[in-house]
């Protein structure tokens, strides 16, 4: 092949200036289409036009994030992803068409779940099936450890603030560590208005605050424990729970290199190889959609739990593996930021964040979800597990569900901790909604 002529080269050189994964040019080109479609009335919500508006807007909220000095290494990137755009919303900057067309498309994909089962299936396959189960058991007892301390310390904290210590449990501390909005406040504030008889649509506005702030307050904190782990490289796995665990060594490889595939001499991944792997992890999510219509189990951890029997038994083909392992970083890459530049569009509330700027409130949010880190990190330590991506996981307990995990842990750096975060997130949150609804039947809220 010839060399470029140097008109071509420099062509070339600005197409591969980029926006995340968004080459500049190319955004410039889209942004104009946007807003010629804008103009042209109510753009399309399919997902054409959706790759193209939640990339540009992903993307720059990132870059702005990762250009903040000071800020940049506290995961400011996923914090501006998510709540610049909400805020853009409340204050009518998004064109009204434009919202609609992001909230149709987010509320009918339900990518949100595509993403999570990429995520969750290929970080499962991707990993050391020695030490799979060994992790599983573990992280049990920090999250645990941390629920119980985080109780205690908010609603002391809460009742010193004159909040009351009723107030402080219902609509503070529980909702925190209740696994989100869908899962955890909603169900929450039903089985309050049914005790209560209270309006369902109050109750649940004052507890989105907590949810909220609450997500809002670990997103930060997971982004300072990153940080911790730069400066103090013993005390984190970089994305493994305990010392030992190493990924796949063929996909190991391909990680340590930043490419989405193997070593040839190791065995390569193919395109079809990847399309199987994302298959089967649509196949495993539809089968936990299923249980949870019959059963009421949890969708995402019968999921969960299928890619973990999977990975135990060998059941699936090394080939599979690779391919699962290359829709895991594809997924991290190239989609977190757009995903979440579309929760903060449809799915988080400025107002809502707003409405709980109340001193108290704040400070008990804070002391609730700071207790339960930090005693997820102290007690990681002391059983053995790399201590800040313990702590991270027991975070991901006072994230906002789904959408919460994705933030904390993009905040982070260690996509791969999303199946110990889906068990804080669901396992822990389910447990927290029924043991604080029986409570709740027996005292009632002053």
């Amino acid at each position: 092949m010839s060399e470029p002529s140097p008109r071509v080269a420099a062509w070339w050189r600005i197409m591969d200036l980029r926006m995340g994964v968004v080459p500049l040019p190319v955004g410039l080109v889209g942004l104009g289409l946007v807003a010629a479609f804008v103009a042209l009335g109510s753009p399309p919500s399919d997902i054409l036009m959706s790759i193209l508006v939640l990339g540009l807007g992903g993307f720059a909220c990132a870059e702005i994030g990762k250009r903040i000095p000071g800020l940049k290494t506290v995961g400011l990137a996923a914090i501006l992803a998510t709540f610049l755009p909400s805020y853009l919303v409340y204050a009518q900057v998004l064109p009204k068409s434009l919202v609609k067309s992001i909230t149709t498309f987010t509320d009918q994909s339900n990518f949100l779940y595509l993403f999570i089962a990429a995520i969750i299936v290929g970080s499962i396959l991707g990993m050391d099936r020695r030490v799979l189960i060994a992790g599983f058991l573990k992280i049990f007892v920090p999250l645990a450890a941390g629920t119980v301390a985080a109780t205690v310390v908010g609603c002391g904290v809460g009742v010193a603030l004159g909040l009351g210590l009723k107030h402080s449990f219902f609509m503070v501390v529980a909702p925190i560590m209740a696994g989100g909005v869908g899962e955890g406040a909603i169900p929450l504030t039903i089985g309050y208005a049914q005790a209560s008889g209270q309006p369902q649509g109050v109750l649940l506005a004052q507890v989105l605050p907590a949810v909220m702030l609450g997500s809002l307050t670990a997103i930060l904190l997971s982004g300072g424990l990153n940080a911790l782990g730069k400066r103090y490289p013993t005390l984190t796995g970089e994305g493994r729970l305990q010392p030992g665990e190493a990924d796949d060594p063929a996909l190991a490889a391909a990680a340590e290199d930043g490419r989405a595939e193997p070593e040839a001499s190791k065995g390569g991944v193919s395109a079809q190889d990847v399309a199987a792997a994302l298959i089967l992890a649509v196949t495993l999510y539809l089968v936990g959609a299923l249980t949870q219509k019959l059963w009421k189990w949890p969708g995402p951890v019968v999921m969960l739990a299928l890619a973990v029997i999977l990975k135990f038994t060998q059941g699936a083909s090394p080939r599979l593996e690779r391919g699962a392992f290359a829709n895991f970083k594809f997924f991290s890459g190239a989609v977190t930021y757009p995903l979440l530049f579309a929760i903060g569009v449809a799915k988080t509330p400025w107002e809502s964040l707003v409405a709980a700027f109340n001193l108290p409130t704040l400070i008990t949010i804070a002391a609730t979800v700071v207790t339960l880190i930090a005693t997820g990190f102290g007690v990681g330590r002391l059983i053995g597990l790399y201590p800040i991506d313990t702590a991270i996981v027991t975070a991901c307990h006072s994230g906002q569900g789904g959408t919460g995990d994705v933030a904390i842990l993009t905040a982070a750096n260690r996509m791969q901790l999303m199946p110990f975060a889906q068990i804080a997130t669901r396992i822990g949150g389910a447990i927290m909604v029924t043991l604080t609804l029986i409570a709740f039947a027996r005292l009632g809220v002053g």
